[in-house]
């Protein structure tokens, strides 16, 4: 999944005209990116291991055993990654804010000037500025300070669990398919069938990203078709010559 990266307590604040999305869609939006992310992940990593197995044998049990340990494996590697992740965007979060709280504290004049400059460097006259910045202050001031100079919203910070739980259960939905794709096959098309439905379900994934993204899909749909093809070319390979050598 993924988030944002927010500025480090030393960096600068964000400059002023720099536009940000309202918290609450700017992280929905990031957490249905991050879920097209683990379950295409989940598609790719399920999908080379089983293939490279059915490579190797014909057996199912096998399979089934390797593809679900590697599901198992992944969903957890995802969450705790999600998690670690997460939980350090959030305590940079809360230093950034406890950080503001402190300067309006410290030095609330100074900090009143910066907020009058973030909005005459959006446009407004000083006068306008002035009325903005006074008007917002005296609503919230702490609120008011934190939206225009560092695009956070207090009472919307990001959740490490939310986070590991949704890249759990993405990694486990993409990884359901190339298992399921393989084990409800004959085996003379078993390898077959699981390539053209991974290859479909990731021109989804990758359709889907980049209009999250809101960019062209063709060229993200291009690239994990083919990383996703070249995955299991290569652990099909892979699983031919292991099964001969053991064999």
């Amino acid at each position: 999944m993924a988030a944002e990266t927010p500025p480090t307590e030393d960096a600068p604040h964000q400059h002023a005209g720099e536009p940000h999305e309202p918290g609450g869609l700017a992280n929905r939006l990031n957490w249905l990116r991050a879920g097209v992310l683990g379950a295409n992940d989940g598609i790719v990593s399920t999908a080379g291991i089983v293939v490279g197995v059915a490579a190797a044998t014909v057996d199912r049990g096998p399979i089934l055993t390797a593809g679900v340990a590697g599901l198992a494996a992944g969903a957890v590697s995802m969450a705790l990654g999600e998690y670690v992740s997460v939980s350090t965007q959030r305590d940079t979060e809360r230093a950034l804010l406890a950080k503001e709280r402190r300067e309006l504290a410290e030095q609330p004049d100074a900090e009143f000037e910066e907020l009058v400059g973030i909005y005459e460097a959006k446009g407004l006259s000083r006068e306008t500025a002035c009325q903005v910045a006074t008007e917002l202050s005296a609503h919230d001031v702490f609120g008011a300070h934190v939206d225009a100079e560092l695009g956070i919203d207090p009472e919307d910070l990001t959740n490490p669990w939310y986070a590991a739980f949704s890249s759990a259960v993405a990694f486990t939905v993409g990884a359901l398919l190339p298992l399921i794709a393989i084990l409800a096959t004959p085996a003379g098309w078993r390898i077959p069938v699981t390539f053209v439905a991974v290859v479909a379900a990731l021109a989804i994934t990758g359709a889907t990203g980049a209009k999250l993204g809101g960019s062209d899909p063709r060229r993200p749909m291009l690239r994990v078709v083919i990383g996703g093809a070249l995955a299991m070319i290569v652990t099909y390979a892979i699983g031919l010559l292991v099964g001969q050598t053991v064999a």
